[in-house]
């Protein structure tokens, strides 16, 4: 016995039945879908039906939400910046967000958080838009310097006046509210 001489099971193989092709067919015509109305056009598809049970979609909770607040924040470990420093990733004395972005495959639209799992023995000025405690001591300890972003390279391309890096590191105008004065009795 060989490959070759496999068959499958008498009766296990059936052809796929093809409607629509002639009356001799016994499915031509309507193609087993009956006379006109809404289930005999394309695209119709069943409504899910579980008899008089509650359907699955009104037994269980709504939960959630998206904020519209969110910011993609793309985080990274003082060992995995040491790992990069030592394989040669990572030269010079500096790291920019440019050079997280390129490192971490991410986007123009990315915040970068640096956080404080393993160590970091060289002194390295690292530009991110949020550090851990614990990472801003070690890098200190270490005789690097910590520098904060404040906007994403989207952001700052943006911005007219500025060059990109100078536009990181100015920070967001905050929003003030105005409040209307209301008539004095």
């Amino acid at each position: 016995m060989d490959l070759s001489s496999l068959r499958p099971a008498a009766g296990a193989v059936k052809n796929k039945k093809r409607v629509g092709r002639g009356q001799g067919s016994g499915n031509g015509t309507t193609a087993g879908k009956g006379n006109k109305g809404q289930q005999a056009r394309s695209g119709y598809q069943k409504p899910i039906n579980e008899g008089g049970q509650v359907p699955v979609y009104r037994r269980l909770p709504k939960f959630g939400f998206t904020s519209l607040q969110r910011k993609p924040i793309k985080t990274l470990n003082l060992s995995q910046l040491e790992d990069w420093i030592q394989d040669g990733l990572i030269t010079g004395e500096e790291i920019s967000v440019y050079d997280l972005k390129a490192l971490c495959s991410g986007s123009y639209a990315d915040y970068f958080k640096i956080l404080g799992n393993g160590e970091i023995t060289t002194a390295i000025k690292i530009t991110a838009h949020f550090f851990s405690k614990s990472a801003e001591e070690k890098i200190i300890k270490a005789g690097g310097q910590v520098i904060k972003a404040y906007r994403t390279l989207e952001e700052a391309s943006k911005i007219r006046d500025l060059s990109v890096e100078e536009a990181l590191l100015k920070p967001k105008a905050k929003l003030v509210k105005r409040v209307k004065k209301s008539a004095k009795p």
